[in-house]
C-alpha cells in the first residue's frame, strides 16, 4: 500500500478525532485547531473526494436538520484505518533514536 501524503494524514487524523460527527464544517473546524491554519473549502473537497475514491474515506449521507440537500458525513474505511495506523508507526520509528532537540 502506498504511503499517505503529509496532507492526507491531517485529514483522515482530523477526521478519526471527530468520530461520527466528521462532516465538512467539523472537519474544517478540527483541522484548524490542530494544525493551527484555515484550509479552504475547495481544498477540502477535493482532499475528501481524492482519499473517498482512494478507499480512504467512506461517504454516510444523512438528513440535515435543515430542508434541502443530506449533509455528507466521513468516516475511516479498515483501509484508511490501516494506513493511519503505518503511518504513525512510521512517525514513531523515525523518531524512536532521536536525541532529544534544545
Amino acid at each position: 500500500m502506498k504511503q499517505l501524503t503529509r496532507s492526507d494524514e491531517t485529514f483522515l487524523v482530523a477526521i478519526h478525532c471527530l468520530g461520527d460527527d466528521a462532516f465538512s464544517t467539523s472537519i474544517l473546524d478540527e483541522l484548524k485547531r490542530r494544525v493551527g491554519k484555515k484550509v479552504t473549502v475547495g481544498s477540502l473537497w477535493v482532499s475528501l473526494d481524492s482519499l473517498a475514491d482512494r478507499g480512504y474515506l467512506r461517504k454516510n449521507p444523512r438528513p440535515g436538520a435543515s430542508v434541502g440537500r443530506p449533509r455528507v458525513y466521513y468516516a475511516l474505511t479498515p483501509k484508511g484505518r490501516r494506513a493511519l495506523i503505518r503511518a504513525r508507526e512510521n512517525h514513531e520509528q523515525l523518531w524512536a533514536d532521536v536525541p532529544a532537540l534544545r
